[in-house]
């Protein structure tokens, strides 16, 4: 290695460490048959900023590789999720059927982003409890067809955000960003508190919620 990357290695292993306890713990990013990989960059971009675990994509037309390996050097992911991707775990499905099957065999709650669905528990964004289950998953749809009647139908509820102008929409990038705030930041509070699920294992001291600045 040479001597410049030393320090750039460092300082990575340095900000990980630092990061470690604000991560949340089993909560999975979906994206559901996006159709610009634009798009896949940005949400991979706000998964990483803002603590999510892992991304998962369902890609039927094979727009990325099953190896993330090779996703992690891929010139132009890199450059849309601005580096994102080389820290965040991406898997791919060529099915909504096969990501629903990995997500309940591992015991993984999916909720949804969508408009109000009929028979469906239906929540505003701000008025959910995102930490009742250990392990979440939280679906976006395609930029132009939403969300499938299979994931909706697979789902724990629908969550949407509210709107109050003309436009009733917002791409893929500003709404994971909006959601996966409220979610990571319920997550973390929970996290902060207690060891254990069911509110067990209060700490005696809450570990901190908001990363201090460095010196």
């Amino acid at each position: 290695m040479t001597a410049d990357k030393q320090p750039e290695k460092r300082s990575a292993r340095k900000r990980a460490e630092a990061i470690r306890d604000f991560r949340c713990k089993n909560l999975i990013v979906v994206i559901e048959d996006p159709e610009n990989p634009r798009n896949i960059g940005t949400v991979i971009r706000n998964v990483n900023a803002l603590g999510a675990e892992k991304v998962y994509v369902i890609d039927p037309r094979r727009i990325l590789s099953d190896d993330w390996s090779e996703l992690r050097t891929e010139p132009k992911l890199s450059k849309l999720s601005v580096s994102a991707v080389k820290w965040t775990f991406v898997k791919r499905f060529d099915s909504t059927e096969d990501c629903l099957v990995h997500l309940e065999k591992n015991h993984f709650v999916s909720v949804v982003t969508s408009p109000h669905r009929k028979g469906k528990n239906n929540t505003l964004l701000h008025e959910g409890d995102y930490t009742e289950h250990a392990k979440l998953a939280v679906w976006f749809g395609s930029e132009t067809k939403g969300i499938s009647d299979l994931a909706v139908e697979r789902s724990e509820r629908c969550v949407s955000i509210p709107m109050f102008g003309m436009i009733e929409s917002l791409n893929l990038g500003t709404s994971s960003g909006i959601v996966l705030y409220e979610i990571t930041k319920q997550r973390r509070q929970y996290q902060s508190r207690y060891r254990l699920r069911d509110r067990r294992g209060e700490r005696e001291v809450p570990l901190p919620t908001i990363l201090a600045e460095e010196a």
